[in-house]
């Protein structure tokens, strides 16, 4: 997950920075410096960040013709 997935992935489940903090048990200082690619975050705090965002309902598009991005899942978009 690259940091602007996380924010764009946020903002399609109406997050806010401390949400998927406390849903990832780390700070939101943590989710702000990974966003904001001022710090290297550890791989496995990234994990437990994208997998509380999939479980939010979102889908991370890896690199394809127009670039990496998020989605709602389509059980998501139903609800």
């Amino acid at each position: 997950m690259r940091p602007e997935q996380c924010r764009a992935a946020r903002a399609l489940l109406n997050w806010r920075l401390h949400d998927l903090a406390g849903r990832a048990n780390v700070s939101s200082k943590t989710v702000s410096l990974f966003e904001n690619g001022t710090r290297a975050t550890h791989v496995a705090v990234v994990r437990v960040m994208r997998a509380e965002l999939e479980a939010g309902g979102v889908v991370f598009i890896n690199d394809d013709a127009c670039g990496p991005g998020v989605a709602l899942s389509l059980q998501e978009a139903a609800a």
